[in-house]
């Protein structure tokens, strides 16, 4: 694997191994995301992504966006494809044929891995496969037609959780898949965002390092389907952690840290009124969103208090 001074700009790969000229929006934060996962692990990899977005916009016939070897998968078994090579690997190496250190890396969106690949992932999780799993959640099915997934969040309009005179739109709360994943026993669980591109990239760098599962779950926000301008993609990632509502934490053994703190919250309004997705919400709903963001943010800074005071 590469090593990346990451605190130091400058210092940071030049080379790209999600090469641009792919077809994502403009404005995309998940391909952001994956550019900078990609320059965090270097070419020593091998990728199992499911589909969904970046499968669709960086391979299409005859072209890819890919410099590193690469492996389509269905919705449902993209951690079950990353098992298989790990294994693969492993058995190749008992008997001398192989003996270079390439680290499994297993992609997917939020619906890939909160909705249809969840089993595979809990199964992978489970048995402790060598792997690092990636979820790039963008808050709903967005390459199929901005469809509601289990990660989309409490109020969000969707097409298939539409706002209206019934409706708010989504009925409810996002899953934590972090803390499903810390559930499970791994060495490492980590959320992270593009908007943070150092803190993402030291992550990738950790799990490279970590022997077993790790789990890492990137926000990206997606112009498209949250209804905000293309040029806004970065502001509204760092307001999405600013507010409390995706905080940036890791989870190693049962140690928790939070990475980015603030002395006082924004307000959740500051982080809806960008996105029309939200546009819709009452005072009363709004209000009834922050009691709840407030109460997580502050169980997650126990945990991480209490543990720094153990040390």
């Amino acid at each position: 694997m590469e090593s990346l001074a990451i605190y130091v700009p400058r210092l940071v790969t030049i080379k790209e191994y999600f090469a641009p000229g792919h077809r994502a929006c403009m404005g995309c934060g998940e391909a952001l995301a994956v550019r900078l996962v990609c320059k965090a692990l270097g070419r020593n990899i091998i990728i199992a992504n499911a589909t969904g977005c970046m499968e669709i916009v960086s391979s299409p016939l005859p072209s890819t966006s890919w410099e590193v070897p690469w492996i389509h998968t269905l919705f449902e078994n993209t951690a079950a494809v990353a098992s298989g090579i790990e294994a693969g690997i492993k058995i190749l190496t008992r008997k001398g044929k192989y003996n270079n250190k390439t680290k499994v890396v297993a992609m997917a969106g939020d619906g890939g891995t909160a909705d249809i690949g969840f089993q595979a992932l809990s199964g992978a999780l489970e048995r402790g496969h060598d792997f690092i799993y990636i979820c790039f959640d963008n808050e709903a099915y967005m390459n199929t037609g901005i469809q509601r997934s289990s990660s989309t969040p409490f109020g969000a309009s969707t097409t298939t959780s539409p706002a209206g005179k019934v409706s708010i739109g989504q009925t409810t709360w996002k899953k934590d898949l972090p803390a499903i994943a810390v559930a499970h026993g791994i060495p490492y669980v980590a959320t992270a965002c593009h908007s943070y591109p150092f803190d993402l990239m030291n992550k990738i760098n950790k799990a490279v390092e970590v022997n077993g599962p790790s789990y890492i779950h990137i926000l990206s926000v997606c112009p498209t389907g949250w209804r905000l301008a293309s040029d806004l993609t970065i502001r509204a990632g760092r307001l999405a952690v600013e507010t409390g509502i995706f905080p940036i934490y890791e989870v190693e053994g049962d140690r928790y840290t939070l990475n980015l703190d603030f002395p006082k919250l924004r307000p959740i309004e500051d982080y809806f009124k960008l996105q029309g997705r939200f546009r819709h919400l009452s005072k009363e709903t709004i209000s009834q969103i922050q009691e709840r963001v407030a109460a997580k943010y502050s169980k997650l800074k126990e945990r991480a208090a209490r543990n720094n005071y153990q040390q």
